[in-house]
């Protein structure tokens, strides 16, 4: 492994983890998107990644929840159908809550981790100077 290839990983996983947040942050702040029946229901999407080659991890696509979503009566909403259904995304709270916590752990490690390699190739440099 060569001198610098701790921060590229590393630098590749801040990537991946804040795209993942962003991900989620999108989705939770749409799981109350009403959409009449006629249309599909807001899609949450999941990060698929996958390893490089050498090392390091990136966001190789985005999959998406299932757009019939889920029915909800509600007929004072105003894009109620005449039965009174609207379609809500099938979104996990719960689900989501967990993968933020998740995302936000692997972030702050991966941030940790360039900051002990940044400190210990200043350490390295400074032997090199005595």
């Amino acid at each position: 492994m060569g001198a610098f290839d701790t921060l590229r990983i590393a630098g590749s996983s801040l990537g991946v983890h804040q795209t993942w947040l962003d991900t989620l942050a999108h989705n939770i702040a749409n799981v109350n998107t009403a959409r009449s029946t006629d249309q599909d229901a807001f899609q949450a999407q999941m990060l698929i990644t996958s390893s490089r080659a050498g090392g390091g991890v990136e966001v190789s696509g985005l999959a998406k929840s299932d757009p019939e979503g889920r029915m909800v009566h509600n007929p004072s909403h105003p894009l109620a159908d005449e039965n009174g259904y609207v379609r809500m995304p099938e979104i996990d709270m719960s689900s989501q809550m967990s993968q933020l916590i998740m995302a936000q752990r692997g972030y702050q490690a991966s941030v940790q981790t360039t900051k002990n390699a940044q400190e210990n190739y200043a350490s390295a440099l400074q032997i090199g100077r005595a």
